[in-house]
């Protein structure tokens, strides 16, 4: 019968004893810091950091909006069509309905709620241009906005346009967003030219 392996949970090296692995470990992992289980994902969202068991089957969605209460991240479609769960991870915005969040390891998130709490210019233009009725899909559209400023910080009506077509509104309010945008990048280009001064 052929031996056990015993599996360095550091490097994947496998030893035929227990006192092998030990050896191994001592001599080459002896300051490293303890393995992470396969199943905990650390996660930083909207800058506080987390440490979350998860199941391989689980979303990023369901990770953010029933396990750590963020519920501005809105199920709509659960079928990426609608972009009412987006959120931004390292910098890009994706659907967190679609995102597997064992995937996720050390990403770094933001949602609705890190954008309202920073304060951010285009919340205030989203109320000042009524860009909602219900209210659903707005953190989405929000998330998906503050995405493309991020990445362009003077975009045409037609990119933000561009942008924003893969959020779905059921009460309508398409044009009112494109402007919303806009004025926030102009506010934008206005703070960075005071701050060059």
């Amino acid at each position: 019968m052929k031996p056990r392996a015993y599996t360095c949970p550091y490097c994947s090296d496998a030893y035929e004893t227990l006192d092998a692995l030990k050896s191994h470990m001592l001599a080459t992992h002896k300051t490293d810091p303890m393995p992470q289980p396969e199943d905990v994902i650390r996660l930083t969202v909207n800058g506080d950091k987390y440490s979350i068991k998860v199941e391989p089957e689980w979303t990023l969605y369901y990770v953010i909006h029933d396990l750590l209460g963020l519920t501005g991240v809105k199920l709509f479609c659960d079928r990426g069509a609608c972009g009412a769960c987006t959120v931004i991870m390292n910098g890009r915005a994706i659907l967190s309905c679609m995102t597997l969040a064992i995937e996720c390891d050390r990403m770094t998130i933001e949602t609705a709620e890190g954008i309202a709490n920073a304060e951010h210019p285009l919340v205030e233009k989203y109320v000042e241009h009524h860009c909602m009725q219900c209210g659903y899909c707005t953190p989405g559209f929000v998330v998906t906005s503050k995405a493309l400023l991020d990445k362009k910080t003077n975009p045409t009506a037609a990119e933000v346009q561009q942008a924003l077509a893969g959020n779905l509104c059921r009460c309508g309010t398409y044009p009112q967003h494109t402007k919303a945008v806009l004025e926030t990048a102009q506010i934008m280009a206005e703070k960075r030219q005071e701050a060059a001064k």
